[in-house]
């Protein structure tokens, strides 16, 4: 039965085969659609996780990494095998059922084996390869014809559990094996079979350690990620101990100071209060800059701040440089150095006097923080104050000993190469 429509007055007539071409090309729409829609999901999941930071998931897109399963359609070389048994070509179909059987079980479990590097490298594997071998020599050896396209699913299977350099050896032994066979029954009209067999192995062998390389690649490239936010995580706690610790020394020390002399001197106690306001407010500015990334301690005026703490907490500073400027990350590095131990002494020494000596020469550079007081600073528990500081210096060829001074007191020396650039390779 047809159906007859009318459109603008002519008549034209719909059969079966136009509806059949609208149904697949309706079908055809369908999956470019579904394929647009799953492509345009993988690129917005790339998106997203590139913008949290995250390595790309190479394994998640519409194609996805080769697996078993992409191995397995290849089993269908063989059904002109099956065509032979079905219609009573073959002698002793029995045989070649039970060989096909034989055949296909160790395929699938050689391919399933060849993703799982363990399960790959077993001996068991080598075994069924052996097997598979075995198999296919003697149907293709014993029915020719469309059996011998058997020898390209083995050197398929090949190409896939043997890698690195047994590969070659295999390989051009499978094929060697698969061109007498073949030979024997098509005469040159083998090579295809023996081209066949080469090629499969070889393409499959080079297209997994392509996969297998991305994949490593990958999950290094998510290794440094992590190790890159470990690193960031030690900065900032080491800044903001570094950063805290002083400031909050000093407005211990000055709120102390103002509490004495409130009741005699009200003016005097508002100026430290006044003072204790500024510190905190550069504290903060300090914080927000060691957030950032970007804040670098000035051993000016991390000199300048050493003194009014150390003045603030009863402790006499005394200041001596020499040399010529320093590079700014040396003074950087050396700023760092001059904060904790004059940190430490005001919470630690009590002491009365610190001596603080810059020596600078053409190559090294030298600073040296002496105390007078009883208290030494490696006998309390200094936090990770100390140990980043090593850390510092050590990142750009530099040391740091600390210890008691010859004459009492407390002693830390830090040595710097007058270029740190030059002095490391800034990686600890």
């Amino acid at each position: 039965m047809t159906e007859h429509t009318r459109t603008g007055g002519t008549r034209t007539e719909e059969g079966p085969d136009m509806r059949g071409k609208g149904a697949a090309a309706d079908r055809k729409a369908d999956r470019k659609a579904e394929w647009a829609a799953r492509k345009a999901e993988w690129r917005a999941s790339e998106k997203a996780r590139k913008a949290r930071g995250e390595a790309p998931d190479y394994g998640s897109g519409p194609m996805g990494p080769p697996n078993a399963f992409t191995l397995l359609p290849w089993l269908l070389l063989g059904m002109g095998a099956i065509s032979n048994i079905v219609h009573g070509e073959t002698p002793d179909p029995w045989v070649g059922v039970a060989g096909l059987l034989v055949f296909n079980s160790l395929y699938v479990t050689l391919v399933f084996r060849a993703f799982h590097k363990p399960a790959r490298e077993a001996a068991a594997t080598r075994w069924c390869l052996g097997a598979l071998a075995a198999v296919t020599c003697a149907m293709a050896g014993g029915y020719g014809g469309d059996w011998l396209l058997f020898f390209p699913l083995l050197g398929l299977a090949t190409g896939a559990v043997v890698r690195g350099r047994g590969l070659a050896p295999v390989m051009f032994t499978v094929t060697a094996v698969a061109g007498v066979v073949a030979g024997l029954w098509e005469g040159w009209d083998a090579l295809g079979i023996v081209y066949g067999t080469f090629l499969s192995g070889m393409v499959t062998a080079a297209i997994l350690a392509l996969a297998e390389t991305v994949r490593e690649l990958r999950e290094t490239r998510q290794e440094l990620a992590r190790a890159a936010v470990d690193q960031e995580r030690l900065r900032f706690s080491r800044d903001l101990h570094d950063l805290l610790g002083h400031t909050l020394s000093v407005i211990v020390v000055k709120s102390e100071a103002a509490r004495r002399i409130a009741p005699r001197d009200v003016d005097a106690a508002l100026d430290q209060v006044r003072d204790i306001e500024s510190v905190g407010r550069q504290a903060l500015t300090e914080i927000r800059e060691a957030v950032t990334g970007y804040r670098e301690a000035s051993l000016a005026a991390e000199l300048d701040r050493a003194r009014a703490a150390l003045t603030a907490a009863g402790i006499e500073p005394v200041v001596r440089q020499s040399g010529p400027p320093l590079p700014p990350q040396t003074a950087a590095l050396l700023g760092w150095v001059v904060r904790e131990a004059a940190t430490n002494a005001v919470r630690h020494s009590g002491a009365s006097r610190c001596e603080i000596e810059l020596d600078g020469t053409g190559d090294r550079v030298r600073l040296v923080i002496t105390d007078n007081g009883t208290g030494a600073v490696g006998s309390t528990p200094s936090g990770c104050g100390l140990t980043g500081l090593r850390e510092r210096l050590a990142a750009s060829g530099g040391t740091l000993t600390t210890g008691p001074a010859a004459d009492g007191g407390f002693r830390v020396t830090a040595e710097l190469p007058a270029d740190p650039a030059a002095g490391g390779d800034g990686t600890h």
